[in-house]
């Protein structure tokens, strides 16, 4: 009991007392079980609460811990192996985590990291920061706007505390999902001692020896990967083979300074390049080789051009499709509908509708119905593939293609088969606009089954095959309207009517050409008769 109250005296921020305190006597009993500790570290332990729903990691610093901790999905994800007299304690996993004060001088704080806030995010850019250095957080309030693969979203705050230090200012890109972008404290007298703090490099901390006899002039090279190497020292053995080994910072900063890693020595384990070894390497004078000289493109005369820096939307839209191509074996099924009693339903919608003070249905809205009505009939085209099994989706979400100046969306109407014609055309509208304003939420795009995508209506394309977004295993491309002359019952009689082509593009892992044709035939169904879609 007197180590628990000494712990809560030093944190205003533990929650549900009782089960704290049973947790610290068995905790307890292994941290002692493992060894004699000094008093010195008895008097300096601090002890943190895992927060499940927090979005940063807090930070721990000790000359005998290996700390390692990340963010996924906004969440702590930590591995904290705690070594206390040599052995690796297991109660390092428990719902509290313990870490012991450094000599840094730096009191308990947090590092807020890139979250990932969709299933494809792997970095991200920092659109800007509506708190500054110095400014109070709450629960709840915007920290920044994080600008993601699919749109820019607010990130909030978690935790009452102050910020302290912000390490990627406002424009920031390509930031790794995990990487530190801001400090938060518990103490407003705190903010200071943060001026001029770095995180530091998980790749940069010095890896372990293998076991062997101790040997006094084997200390130096094991630090060598933290502190710069004097120009005598002797770099390690590089590794066999034509691959140079470097930590990701030493080869970012390779690649910035146009430097090749095979003209660095490195002085790492295993001949492994590290930060300090390009810094010597700049240090010493030595200039980078020039750059090899693009192959100017022959022609009459030299060709004007800008250069179109990528957004992130713009990356993994075209990383994905790339993929989908790659790896989806992909066919395509072409049929055409005549479009004349769907066009009447939809003017005796619209009046009806307007007379109501609601939003018109389109062509658009009316194929999503008959889409997702297909899909009941035929769930086969309603799967996605995995290599143990292929998943047949209860749920038809209905993704809807969005061009904007920004990239290409996919919003996603959820539930489409059981939502009547006009709330899926007020949805429609509402997250296309979200899509123009580049303000879509994760929940706006994730989760849908099968894909629509139309050229039709607002550009007048007959007919065009759309490719498979994954993890989906078919698209629907939907061309225009157009009128064609029909031949009559008798001979010598012609009449007009407006037919529409659509193309399914199909994952034939997953669907079957029968299949497909199966849900184009009663996709058309539902077109031909629009009736029985209200039925």
């Amino acid at each position: 009991m007197g180590c628990a109250s000494r712990v809560i005296g030093h944190s205003r921020k533990l929650r549900n007392v009782n089960k704290l305190l049973k947790q610290e006597q068995a905790n307890s009993a292994c941290w002692f079980a493992n060894g004699s500790r000094t008093s010195s570290c008895i008097r300096n332990e601090r002890l943190y609460p895992s927060f499940p729903a927090t979005y940063g990691t807090i930070s721990r610093t000790a000359p005998f811990s290996n700390t390692t901790n990340g963010i996924v999905g906004g969440r702590i994800r930590s591995s904290m192996p705690s070594i206390v007299s040599g052995k690796e304690s297991s109660w390092s996993h428990s719902v509290l985590r313990r870490g012991l004060s450094s000599d840094s001088g730096l009191p308990p704080h947090q590092e807020i990291g890139m979250p990932s806030l969709s299933p494809t995010m792997t970095e991200g850019n920092i659109a800007r920061w509506l708190k500054k250095e110095g400014d109070k957080v709450s629960p709840g309030e915007v920290l920044c706007e994080v600008e993601t693969d699919k749109a820019t979203v607010e990130m909030e705050c978690m935790e009452e505390g102050y910020l302290a230090k912000i390490l990627k200012g406002d424009g920031s890109k390509e930031i790794k999902v995990g990487e530190v972008i801001a400090i938060t404290v518990e103490d407003e007298d705190d903010i200071g001692l943060f001026k001029d703090y770095s995180p530091a490099a998980p790749a940069e901390k010095p890896t372990a020896p293998k076991a062997q006899p101790a040997s006094p002039q084997k200390e130096p090279a094991v630090e060598a990967s933290a502190a710069p190497a004097p120009k005598s020292s002797q770099p390690s053995s590089a590794p066999p083979g034509d691959r140079v080994l470097a930590s990701p910072m030493a080869r970012k900063m390779a690649e910035d300074q146009n430097i090749p890693l095979s003209s660095i020595k490195g002085t790492g384990p295993d001949g492994l390049i590290v930060k300090a070894d390009v810094e010597d390497y700049l240090a010493s004078g030595k200039k980078a080789p020039a750059a090899p000289t693009k192959q100017k493109i022959t022609g009459p005369a030299d060709l004007d051009y800008i250069d179109i820096p990528l957004s992130q939307i713009r990356k993994v839209t075209a990383s994905r499709l790339l993929f989908s191509k790659q790896t989806i074996p992909h066919y395509y099924l072409t049929v055409d509908t005549c479009v004349d009693k769907l066009m009447d339903l939809r003017s005796q919608l619209n009046s009806l509708q307007e007379s109501s003070g609601g939003k018109r249905i389109s062509v658009n809205d009316l194929v999503i119905k008959a889409a997702a009505l297909a899909l009941r009939k035929v769930p086969q085209c309603n799967s996605s593939w995995t290599d143990e099994y292929i998943r047949q989706y209860n749920n038809i979400n209905i993704n809807v293609a969005v061009q904007t100046e920004n990239g290409l969306f996919v919003p996603v109407i959820k539930d489409a088969d059981n939502k009547g014609l006009s709330k899926i055309a007020d949805e429609v509208k509402n997250l296309a606009q979200k899509a123009k304003d580049n303000s879509l939420k994760p929940e706006d795009y994730e989760g849908g089954t099968f894909t629509v995508s139309n050229l039709g209506g607002p550009f007048g394309i007959k007919q065009f095959c759309a490719i498979i977004n994954p993890p989906q295993s078919g698209i629907l491309a939907v061309g225009s309207a157009e009128k064609r002359v029909v031949p009559g019952l008798t001979p010598g009689e012609y009449s007009f009517a407006s037919f529409m082509s659509v193309t399914l593009s199909c994952d034939h892992r997953v669907i079957d050409g029968a299949i497909g044709a199966e849900w184009l035939k009663a996709f058309k169904g539902y077109i031909e008769n629009p009736e029985s879609m209200l039925l």
